[in-house]
């Protein structure tokens, strides 16, 4: 059984929407005709085994690929996703798997990357950046996170891995305006960092935000998450609340048990 019977009028409640999403590779089938529902104010929690096209979701989600066929819907509206700054524009915020930094550049710059403020006046005119606002508010945005780094001038190929974890989280909590994707967010951060990186999830969903996780971490995510939606084999195989469901149910789903009825 496939969760593939989605209403045609979406709920109002639902920020991000894909249907019957088609993703190719050459002669590799990545995605089947995924559907997937974001709602505002709620954590959904993806799951799946290796290969399942988690990832290759996320990103179609995010504009980082196009899809082959299906369609997307923000906010209520289709949208054809152009590029990740163009979902940036539409108020999504994304952590992604490899992080995506530029490690040359200064955490500050990281966590700005694209949305320079600029002093005012005169040095406005003259593309002069505001950096004592940029490294304020980076160290702010990672101090939420229970993260100290010496220097916001340091390069990010100089951080820890946990450390660069922490910017791209901080970065895409800063910029999300009404909606976050994160694929595997804690993979690099010890338990406190985790624990304090779930803590800002949940307060950004109490705060109307709505969020996507992609994790391996099924019981965390049995806690954390409002609902569980399961992947296997490029398809959307089941979501459920995530208060109805035991982890060996989830695994069953992920390695093809029968998908017992919502």
């Amino acid at each position: 059984m496939s969760f593939d019977s989605l209403p045609v009028d979406p709920a109002p409640d639902v920020a991000i929407e894909a249907t019957g999403i088609v993703k190719r590779f050459g002669h590799l089938e990545a995605l089947r005709g995924a559907n997937v529902r974001i709602r505002q104010g709620e954590i959904l929690a993806l799951v799946g085994d290796n290969g399942a096209g988690k990832s290759t979701l996320a990103k179609i989600l995010c504009g980082a690929l196009a899809p082959d066929e299906g369609a997307l819907s923000y906010w209520g509206d289709p949208v054809e996703v152009q590029s990740i700054a163009h979902a940036y524009e539409l108020g999504l915020g994304v952590v992604y798997q490899d992080l995506s930094l530029a490690l040359d550049l200064s955490v500050a710059d990281n966590l700005y990357l694209g949305r320079e403020p600029t002093k005012n006046g005169w040095r406005k005119w003259l593309g002069i950046l505001h950096r004592d606002r940029m490294r304020q508010d980076a160290r702010a945005a990672l101090a939420r996170l229970g993260i100290n780094v010496k220097s916001m001038n340091v390069p990010a190929r100089n951080l820890s891995g946990g450390q660069r974890q922490a910017v791209a989280v901080a970065r895409a909590m800063l910029w999300a305006r009404r909606a976050v994707l994160m694929d595997e967010p804690t993979a690099a951060l010890g338990p406190k960092q985790t624990g304090i990186v779930f803590d800002t999830v949940q307060r950004a969903a109490e705060d109307g935000l709505a969020v996507l996780v992609i994790s391996h971490d099924i019981p965390r995510m049995l806690s954390v998450a409002h609902r569980i939606a399961v992947m296997r084999h490029g398809v959307v195989v089941a979501e459920r609340k995530a208060s109805d469901l035991h982890l060996n149910e989830v695994i069953g789903m992920m390695l093809g048990a029968e998908v017992p009825a919502a």
